[in-house]
């Protein structure tokens, strides 16, 4: 450890400089808070010191707590930073750069004034890990800019810019970037003889919105109901900004304390602290040096202008790369050029997006019509009909004309990655890139090892999606990878309850009720019947023994296949998403159960759920010894960032462990006995099962 003091005071000229110097990112941990204190009392007593600027060193200002430290006993500070800052004698002036996160962003409106550079971002994120500020930022945020205005940050959690920041109040002054230090001594010295000092908590007028709306909370809580069903940070975060509006500052503070603290310790904060480290530690791949020099890649392909091409072209693009999409079918890309416009159109008519931003973003796509026309680029991402032939035709046409060293990419979802690679010279620059759909919406991304996949290869295709904004997870060559392969039982088992008599919207109904935004028959329509039925006809003529799926497959024989044509497992009248239950489906059914002489029965919500979700617990724990995924934790990650799992239940494996490993294994071999092969138990889950232990902490004993 450093000997260095992780909060640093020096004077210049009348001006005392509070320097927060904690990396990587100034985080309030052990020393930081006691640190401003002690600086803030030394400008404080200092009779040359006429006004101070607090400011972090390196990249960032606060960029917030320690997420580790919550949970855990600690000593409370004998005085806290915030209350200094707000009672100092003299003024301080907050120099934002980077993140004012969190308890960050808390000590920036503790001071006096606030000033930030174009760039800087601010905000309360802590609803994202089941908890409310509690620093005063509930107290002191509706005081500046509004209870409003205040609620929408905090429920949101969002990083507000500079210039935003400035338009609702919290910053005073947007000043240069290229000298922050400077332009925040020179607004001290102008402000420095002011009097009275401004208090945030000394202010009023902007709780008056709500006194004259005094509906506004209440109609706050209903506007969230929906997203934040089964949570208890959005709410808390609603009663302590309304605290701010009807008790006194100090009396409201001790109100978010109390809110605070029976959050810390809630399974909700405790999941969502588990999927932010595991969202972290996705990354690291064991064996795999930080100083590995990877190949750089300025420039990318796409073949394939699809729905699927189309997205992951606009990934790149929205991140700054010049990105050539090709697609020998000129009429399939002008409809791919059309489509990506249009998308960016709905983007920019929400205001998500300003027309300059769209316009510069399609400036970095260029259509091309030949696979020269790509030769030269650093990575090439196929993303054409996920059909082995096509797939294999289209690896050779690239192995023939790319650049050496240019990476080749899969957008498989499923299929053999080395037998893709072997239609090339150069299996080695061969690795899956598995976006999922939509590709510029899905944050979820698998990089798949191939068996000749060089280290490199699959390292730079590990950075490629987090250079797009993706989580990059590690998956191994087999039917689905990780996610897709643990999903599938999942699917299984919807399709063979339907056989036994649960509904589709009663399925529906509990997995909703457990925290998904939509049922899973609600989503199959949603994406269309007619691509699981491609895939299922695939495993269907490799394998023999592959159970078919005849309600499914007869909606789409029929026509059915989703809200595209109007009727899936639920029917859509014109221009209208809201599924209605239709009885025809209720008769195919009956129908197709009766022909396979399957008796129908009622099903509790919770046999429904533990179907559903016990499979996939089962097909991860192996995955995992099989090596295809590095750890539990990742499989979670997937779950919650590629099928919409509920964040607040930390995820597939993490959930499993709240009923308990050995609970799980009885359960699982039950079915095993009743319904045979597909649900014999894992042997690491038996092994767990025997010897205790969580099931979010397993690791593959060897990576394949």
């Amino acid at each position: 450890m450093s000997d260095q003091p992780v909060v640093r005071f020096e004077l210049q000229d009348g001006i005392g400089i509070i320097t927060i110097d904690n990396p990587p990112v100034n985080a309030l941990g052990p020393g930081v808070s006691d640190g401003i204190v002690e600086a803030v009392e030394k400008g404080g007593a200092d009779p040359r010191v006429k006004a101070m600027v607090m400011i972090g060193a390196g990249r960032t200002f606060i960029a917030g707590a320690d997420i580790r430290q919550f949970g855990k006993p600690r000593a409370a500070p004998a005085r806290r930073s915030y209350d200094v800052l707000d009672q100092s004698n003299k003024p301080v002036v907050a120099a934002i750069h980077g993140y004012a996160l969190g308890g960050g962003l808390e000590n920036a409106l503790a001071c006096h004034y606030r000033v930030a550079v174009p760039g800087a971002k601010l905000g309360l994120p802590e609803v994202l890990i089941g908890i409310i500020p509690g620093g005063g930022g509930t107290q002191r945020l509706p005081r500046l800019i509004g209870p409003k205005a205040a609620m929408e940050m905090i429920l949101s959690g969002r990083h507000v810019p500079a210039a935003e920041a400035k338009t609702l109040g919290i910053v005073d002054e947007v000043v240069d970037e290229k000298d922050l230090l400077g332009a925040a001594i020179d607004y001290a010295r102008r402000i420095a003889d002011q009097r009275p000092l401004p208090r945030v908590r000394d202010r009023a007028d902007k709780l008056a919105e709500a006194k004259a709306d005094p509906g506004m909370f209440d109609a706050m809580r209903k506007s969230i109901a929906r997203k934040a069903r089964n949570q208890k940070a959005p709410y808390s975060g609603i009663a302590a900004v309304e605290a701010a509006v009807t008790q006194p500052f100090d009396e409201g503070l001790k109100t978010e304390r109390r809110l605070f603290a029976e959050l810390e310790s809630s399974d909700e904060a405790k999941a969502l602290r588990y999927a932010f480290f595991a969202e972290r530690e996705i990354a690291r791949i064991p064996g795999h040096s930080k100083d590995m020099k990877l190949p750089e890649i300025r420039t990318a392909a796409i073949v394939g202008a699809g729905t699927m091409g189309g997205g992951i072209t606009m990934s790149f693009a929205e991140f700054g790369f010049p990105v050539k999409l090709l697609d020998a079918s000129r009429k399939v890309l002008d409809r791919g050029l059309q489509r990506i416009k249009d998308n960016y159109a709905v983007s920019v008519k929400r205001g998500s997006l300003t027309q300059a931003q769209m316009d510069e973003r399609l400036t970095r796509i260029q259509p091309v019509e030949t696979y020269e026309e790509i030769a030269d680029c650093d990575v090439v991402i196929e993303a054409v009909f996920e059909r082995m032939d096509v797939k294999k035709a289209v690896f050779a046409r690239l192995d023939a004309v790319m650049k050496p060293g240019a990476i080749l990419l899969t957008n498989s979802s499923a299929l053999d990655i080395d037998q893709i690679a072997a239609a090339t010279k150069r299996p080695e620059a061969v690795a899956g890139a598995h976006f999922f759909a939509p590709a510029n919406v899905m944050k979820l991304y698998e990089a798949v090892n191939a068996t000749k996949t060089a280290r490199v290869t699959l390292a730079a295709a590990m950075k490629l999606g987090r250079a797009i904004g993706k989580i990059s997870g590690y998956a191994g060559n087999c039917d689905g990878f990780v996610a897709n392969r643990s999903r599938g039982p999942f699917n299984i088992e919807q399709g063979l309850m339907i056989e036994e008599g649960a509904l589709p919207e009663k399925i529906d109904r509990v997995m909703v009720d457990f925290g998904y935004p939509m049922g899973p028959f609600a989503v199959n329509d949603l994406s269309g019947l007619d691509i699981s039925y491609d895939t299922r006809k695939r495993r269907a003529a490799a394998d023999p023994a592959y159970r078919k799926m005849p309600i499914p497959d007869r909606l789409v024989e029929m026509g059915r296949k989703g809200q595209k044509t109007g009727a899936g497992w639920y029917r859509y009248d014109k221009g209208d998403r809201t599924p209605i239950v239709d009885p025809i489906v209720h008769q195919i059914i009956k129908d197709v159960a009766d022909e396979l002489g399957i008796a129908q029965r009622t099903f509790t919500d919770d046999e429904i759920l533990r179907r559903l979700l016990f499979a996939s617990v089962n097909e991860a724990c192996k995955i995992l010894e099989e090596g295809k995924a590095l750890r539990a934790s990742d499989i979670d990650v997937m779950w919650l960032n590629g099928f919409g799992f509920p964040r607040y239940r930390g995820g597939l494996m993490f959930w499993a462990d709240g009923i308990g490993v050995r609970a799980v294994y009885d359960q699982i071999a039950a079915w095993h006995q009743q319904y045979g092969a597909r649900w014999k138990p894992a042997q690491l889950l038996a092994d767990l099962a025997q010897s205790g232990g969580l099931l979010r902490e397993l690791k593959a004993t060897a990576v394949a």
